[in-house]
């Protein structure tokens, strides 16, 4: 499968938004529906697309396949659709990121053991754990860090 890498601009809010709500419910089945999709609308267009960078993974015709959200050496969001999963894309955007920026971080969650996996494989070393009070869902998480190798 070949796909194109491009930054995401606000008018690709709604299909981002359909990405994370499909990624999330599938690999965190017992948090999903906790918004609804109107909620996560609105979060991607007056806080993911106002804070951060995005970049696109775009299959034939355009279709989004997955994306990330960039912020100031973090990886706010990391989402790819299940059916599109293990095909290469999030390993491309970490290193869209990776070439950003000389160290990254980002929070999953703990029970999240295939995107720990996968960050894990790609460099990134958990530093910290918490019991989840910091976010919103209460759920216990991981901190994760990557730094550029000299």
């Amino acid at each position: 499968m070949s796909f194109l890498l491009r930054r995401l601009s606000p008018d690709d809010a709604e299909r981002a938004a359909l990405v994370h709500r499909r990624a999330y419910d599938d690999r965190l089945p017992w948090l999903a529906g906790r918004h609804t999709p109107g909620e996560d609308l609105w979060y991607f267009r007056e806080r993911v697309f106002k804070d951060c960078t995005l970049w696109g993974a775009l299959g034939q015709e355009g279709a989004l396949l997955g994306f990330i959200a960039l912020r100031d050496g973090w990886i706010d969001q990391l989402y790819v659709l299940p059916e599109w999963q293990g095909q290469g894309i999030g390993g491309a955007l970490l290193a869209q990121a990776k070439s950003a920026w000389p160290q990254l971080r980002l929070w999953t969650f703990q029970k999240n053991l295939a995107a720990r996996r996968f960050y894990e494989a790609n460099g990134f070393t958990c530093i910290e754990e918490t019991g989840g009070s910091r976010n919103e869902e209460g759920e216990p998480d991981a901190l994760y860090l990557w730094r550029k190798q000299a």
